[in-house]
């Protein structure tokens, strides 16, 4: 692993290796030493067996492949999709807003027997008939649901520790592994799988325009809603915020004092985010055969938007970046290349008002047309450069 100090005017070099060091049987290992340490970042392009993609027709099947690599050694599966999630009541329906926002609480049910409980909070705009746009987040805050609701968006949050729970050290199985012992997902794998759950329920509101649904998270939950992205191409825009280690943020460059994944997957910290086996790459991220710029890769053709702070250390804004332009040579090879995205505000650790009307902005933007204000390819460290060495198949 790599680290850089943001402040000085380095070149980086993000090389995209040719990875022949992994022999493609299934199932795929856990072991740092079943594969070749490499510091660059493998390309997104090449396939397994070491051949690589030449056309569109192959990106399905390396996408698969990326997507089982991830879950196979970071986070974990995510269990099938019920299809039982219902709503068991509502506990409260009221306006607020000054008359903008109708707010109701739905409990849902869903999973084996339907023994899964949440509560997903909906604020619908009152002014309008048709089907809206939803931003759905993984965690129940935002501060401007009134703005939302009058930029004519459903703004739809939920907790997830009613999937998992989040402390540290976990001294308890949340309830989606209670529900699906055999399956080996962690609990950011928890979080994702519930966002999926909610998506199924707000499919069936007549309110909801059903391809115009965003996920979002902050931090942990940022890291949950990329993965969510990743796994459900059911939605439509993927917003993490702040998602920094095991989300948007490189494991292989790091600025000074950011997260990496010896510190996230201590026993006594985060391990029970990810899959079991991961911490056995810690300190020995070279061996990783994918960074997380293939999480970003995975989303495409999709939009997806990264928003974080520049002063936000921990979350290692200078390997999101980095991150960013090295998924960009996927997002070209698709005809889609301002659907790879990011925007930085100042500031620290936070999903503050300038984070959501950011979003919005990049939703009416990608769901509208609407030009933004704002752009969404300006980078935070410009002295931080990055030589994308791999390209694009022509």
């Amino acid at each position: 692993m790599k680290r850089y100090k943001a402040r000085q005017h380095t070149v980086v070099v993000i090389a995209c290796l040719a990875w022949t060091g992994l022999i493609a049987t299934a199932p795929l290992s856990a072991a740092p030493e079943e594969y070749a340490s490499v510091e660059k970042l493998p390309d997104p392009f090449r396939f397994l067996d070491g051949s690589r993609v030449t056309s569109e027709e192959d990106w399905p099947r390396r996408r698969r492949e990326m997507l089982e690599l991830v879950l196979e050694i970071q986070y974990g599966h995510l269990p099938e999709a019920p299809g039982n999630v219902k709503l068991e009541r509502i506990i409260q329906e009221k306006e607020i807003n000054d008359g903008v926002t109708r707010l109701e609480k739905h409990i849902l049910t869903m999973g084996p027997q339907g023994k899964i409980s949440a509560q997903l909070d909906l604020y619908f705009p009152l002014s309008t008939e048709r089907p809206c746009p939803v931003i759905l987040n993984i965690g129940r805050d935002c501060p401007i649901t009134r703005e939302m609701n009058e930029r004519g968006f459903i703004f739809a949050g939920f907790g997830p520790e009613r999937f998992d729970r989040s402390e540290e050290g976990k001294p308890e199985p949340g309830a989606v592994e209670r529900a699906y012992p055999e399956v080996d997902g962690g609990t950011l794998a928890a979080w994702a799988w519930g966002a999926s759950r909610m998506l199924d329920y707000l499919l069936s509101l007549p309110e909801v325009d059903d391809e115009k649904v965003v996920v979002t998270g902050h931090s942990r939950c940022g890291k949950a809603a990329l993965l969510a992205g990743a796994v459900d191409e059911r939605f439509a825009i993927v917003n993490p915020n702040g998602s920094g280690c095991g989300g948007a943020g490189l494991y292989r460059i790091q600025a000074p004092g950011s997260e990496d994944l010896e510190a996230i997957t201590r026993p006594e910290r985060f391990q029970e985010w990810f899959h079991k086996d991961f911490r056995n790459f810690a300190e020995k991220e070279a061996h990783l055969p994918f960074d997380q710029h293939f999480m970003r890769a995975l989303v495409a053709p999709r939009p997806v938007l990264s928003t974080d702070a520049t002063e936000d250390f921990w979350a290692n804004p200078l390997g999101t970046q980095l991150g960013y332009l090295a998924a960009q040579p996927v997002y070209d090879f698709l005809g889609v290349p301002e659907h790879n995205s990011l925007h930085f505000r100042p500031g620290r650790h936070d999903h503050t008002d300038t984070d959501f009307r950011a979003l919005l902005d990049y939703a009416e933007w990608q769901f509208f047309g609407k030009k933004p204000e704002i752009a969404f390819n300006k980078l935070p460290f410009p002295g931080e450069m990055a030589d994308v060495v791999c390209t694009a198949p022509k």
